[in-house]
């Protein structure tokens, strides 16, 4: 049986290091590239076609882990991506598996439960933490309010303190825009204040 052939990408070199020294002590996986950003990413997989792309999401500037994973999973060759990553949120879990996601693991798994993870991955099982399982369970056993992505990013920047007039600075739209919006979210989430939509936002860890 060949080994799975493991394309890191995470935009701190160190932790690249570390995950490459970590993988090498596995059987059955090989390393065979890395990358620091989204677009260095598809030019790497393009050129070492790895079976499983391990995909940090957040990639600081340029393409980030989400677009990426879009990207790969559309290819010709269905390149499998498992995102590696801190962030547990609704937001961060359901973008990902609605790109063509494989797996979510969170950074805090143990490595045995990694090796594990990429083999599912490569063979087209399904991998999540413990901890993401449950929160898609509950997802389905709680439907979430679903929130477009413009929503999203207004509940981000309310979440920050800005006024309306900010907001619209940020996001490039008019302030009626955002008023607008504002009431859909308030629609969404039962509240009629901006207080409320922050604090059931992070209730229901509704924020990226």
């Amino acid at each position: 049986m060949n080994d799975v052939r493991v394309l890191l990408c995470d935009d701190h070199a160190v932790v690249r290091a570390g995950l490459r020294a970590l993988l090498s002590s596995a059987e059955g996986i090989e390393v065979v590239g890395e990358a620091g950003s989204g677009e260095e990413a598809l030019a790497t997989a393009a050129s070492v076609r790895p079976d499983v792309v391990l995909m940090d999401l957040q990639l600081g500037e340029g393409m980030d882990g989400v677009t990426a994973t879009k990207h790969l999973t559309s290819n010709t060759e269905r390149t499998r991506v498992l995102v590696l990553t801190m962030f547990d949120t609704d937001a961060d879990i359901t973008r990902a598996i609605e790109a063509g996601a494989t797996g979510y693991l969170l950074k805090a798994e143990r490595p045995e439960e990694l090796f594990a993870a990429i083999h599912d991955a490569a063979s087209g099982r399904t991998a999540l933490s413990p901890p993401v399982a449950d929160r898609l369970l509950s997802q389905l056993r709680s439907p979430r309010p679903a929130l477009s992505n413009r929503e999203h990013d207004i509940l981000t920047q309310l979440s920050l303190g800005l006024s309306n007039r900010e907001i619209a600075r940020a996001l490039f739209i008019s302030e009626a825009t955002v008023k607008t919006h504002l009431g859909r979210i308030y629609g969404k989430l039962g509240v009629d204040t901006r207080a409320g939509a922050v604090a059931v936002a992070k209730e229901r860890r509704l924020l990226r």
